[in-house]
């Protein structure tokens, strides 16, 4: 079971991309014991980003991965995504620029392959032709990105998904636990495996065949999600305890100000980081959102230290 937090994206005070800052989050990730990151996704606010940022966001991120890596021996894959153009032709050349700047997995946001939501057949066709300009060696996923709107995949694209080869890594967004389940039962016997974003049906998730988390959270707490994921087969009882943790924590996730509020909790947790965000403004991490923000990292860390 692995855990792959979704990355934010640090801004100086001028509103640049601060890469120095991402690279000390990449640590952060990495020290808390999690699998890989998912790079360049909404979480990083790519809406928001250039074409050029994006890239040199991901090529900085998969850079200190790969050195992370060399030290230690262990794994730690970075998947990423970064596509936000309309066009196939346009998310084509966005995708080879971050393929060709280092990652372990493209990741397509199915809202990109289905823009006004016209259905399956649509889908596939902008998939298949969308596929036909990606390198033929590069490893593929699905991310149901809220944003502009959520396309949830169906059975038919999943079999479809199935009989390229193609697909490894599904970050799911459903929220159901039934319809996870029946994924994975389409999935099952393939290499395309289904990550959970929804904390609170994670442990549930798993029981169904979900094979780790890819979330928000993990932004906030990573090492409970690395602890729940990595002890759920040979200690389920603690794993259902981080579960009532998390799955409370989790709801956190709509109540504040995100991503600002994932930003404060990086300087908390010893990563300076400024108050900057191009989703929404400054003003949005009021008193009351910081003071939750305290309360649950301090509940968190509590948690660690003594149930762990």
């Amino acid at each position: 079971m692995k855990v792959f937090p979704t990355m934010i994206t640090p801004f100086l005070s001028n509103g640049e991309v601060d890469y120095e800052t991402a690279k000390k989050y990449v640590d952060y990730y990495f020290d808390s014991g999690c699998d890989g990151i998912f790079a360049v996704c909404q979480s990083s606010e790519i809406f928001f980003l250039s074409e050029e940022e994006r890239v040199k966001l991901n090529k900085v991120v998969y850079a200190r991965a790969q050195e992370l890596k060399a030290k230690s021996g262990r794994d730690f894959e970075i998947i990423s995504s970064g596509h936000t153009s309309d066009s196939i032709e346009d998310q084509a050349r966005e995708l080879c620029a971050i393929y060709e700047s280092g990652t372990d997995a493209l990741i397509l946001i199915t809202n990109r392959l289905d823009i006004n939501n016209e259905g399956d057949d649509v889908f596939i066709k902008n998939a298949e032709k969308l596929l036909s300009m990606l390198p033929k060696e590069a490893k593929l996923g699905f991310y149901e990105c809220p944003y502009p709107y959520k396309r949830l995949v169906t059975p038919k694209i999943l079999e479809w998904c199935k009989s390229t080869g193609r697909f490894y890594y599904m970050k799911d967004t459903c929220c159901d636990v039934e319809m996870i389940r029946e994924r994975v039962n389409v999935l099952r016997g393939s290499e395309f495996k289904l990550y959970n974003a929804n904390c609170q049906t994670l442990f549930e998730s798993l029981d169904a065949g979900a094979m780790g988390y890819c979330g928000i959270m993990a932004n906030f707490h990573p090492r409970l999600y690395c602890e729940l994921c990595h002890r759920y087969e040979k200690d389920r009882k603690t794993a259902e305890l981080i579960q009532a943790l998390v799955g409370n924590l989790g709801f956190t996730e709509m109540g504040l100000p995100y991503p600002l509020s994932a930003k404060y909790s990086m300087t908390l947790s010893g990563i300076p980081t400024e108050n900057v965000a191009r989703c929404r403004p400054a003003e949005d991490l009021t008193d009351y959102a910081r003071s939750c923000i305290k309360q649950m990292k301090a509940a968190a860390d509590h948690f660690e230290k003594t149930v762990l």
